[in-house]
């Protein structure tokens, strides 16, 4: 269905390498990201009382391609079940799944590409046993550039919040067999005809119109795919929010200059041309801007109301994680969750 080796290329070469630097400055990038992550294991652990485990979801500093290569690892085993059932449902000729295997491949690694570019860290749930954190040295040194700021605190900025996101899948042991199970769930669930009858006619008329109106998976969500969504996209903004809450509340304490990097990188964020904004639009990147927004007013909420001892009662299970609607209801989760 997906011709990945294909993709990873594209998508590698749609990338391209990243600002020009010197073997000496990429070496101390390097050190420095490494041991920014490793700085703010124990800063996130203090702040939060969140404990990860050691020896877990190692830490990567990788470049663009490798960046692309390892979402393309975890694209294939989060749409292995949707994969498998459009499959079962449709049985190609081989040469369908030759030109298909292709023609999906191209827009995989299209999207790779693109975003391969604008990513600075992730943790990657996918990887195998516990996951692993990815930090994407061209683009930090990039955007370190762009806005002229102190390049290591700039690199224990972006480490903090990515740092969190690590913690909170080790520390949490329940978090990626839930998210993984809310994966299968939308995947079982999906009609294969949505996505093969008429699915490039909608994403082009959109792309044309430049209509607002969601992303891509809201285009092809189904009612019950949406209320998967929902409560996704709650555990989601609190993991985002978390993690930025972190990244404010920890950054003045140990990074000089971060009031200047928070003011700079969030003038960066609306500072993007009209086709940018469109493809940010389409591949939901404004939705995850509003969950960074909406998650983080939530953990402040809370917190500033209970404190963070009782606020930890979030990582409990997951019937403690909030709902969407929850998000802006911060005493609805509390009474809820804390009465």
């Amino acid at each position: 269905m997906v011709d990945w080796r294909f993709a990873v290329a594209l998508g590698s070469k749609l990338a391209g390498e990243g600002p020009v630097v010197t073997r000496a400055e990429a070496d101390d990038a390097v050190a420095e990201l490494r041991a920014g992550a490793a700085r703010s294991t124990g800063l996130v652990r203090d702040f939060t009382g969140l404990d990860a485990p050691d020896g877990t979801a190692p830490v990567l500093v990788v470049d663009r391609p490798g960046w692309v290569q390892a979402n393309a690892e975890g694209f294939q085993v989060a749409t292995e079940p949707m994969m498998r059932k459009l499959a079962e449902d449709r049985e190609p000729s081989r040469i369908a799944q030759l030109v298909g295997g292709k023609i999906t491949g191209a827009e995989v690694g299209g999207l790779l590409g693109f975003l391969a570019g604008k990513v600075l860290g992730q943790f990657d749930p996918f990887h195998e046993p516990s996951g692993r954190l990815l930090l994407v040295a061209p683009n930090i040194v990039h955007v370190e550039r762009e806005l002229e700021v102190d390049p290591s605190d700039f690199r224990l900025w972006v480490c903090l919040h990515e740092e969190t996101h690590r913690v909170q899948f080790t520390a949490v042991p329940w978090m990626r067999s839930h998210l993984f199970s809310e994966i299968e769930a939308i995947s079982t669930s999906i009609e294969p005809s949505s996505l093969l009858d008429g699915g490039v006619e909608r994403i082009t008329e959109a792309i044309r119109s430049g209509r607002k109106g969601g992303s891509i998976v809201d285009m092809f969500s189904t009612p019950a795919q949406r209320e998967i969504l929902d409560r996704v996209t709650g555990m989601m903004s609190l993991l985002e929010g978390h993690a930025d809450v972190v990244m404010d509340d920890v950054g003045p304490q140990v990074i000089p200059s971060v009031h200047d990097i928070r003011e700079k990188f969030t003038q960066r964020r609306k500072g993007v041309g009209t086709l940018d904004r469109i493809l940010r639009r389409l591949l939901g990147l404004e939705a995850k801007m509003a969950q960074y927004r909406d998650g983080a007013r939530f953990v402040r909420a809370v917190v500033d109301k209970v404190g963070m001892d009782e606020f930890n009662a979030v990582w409990a299970g997951p019937e403690n994680l909030p709902s969407k609607a929850e998000l802006a209801d911060h005493d609805g989760w509390i009474k809820r969750v804390l009465s």
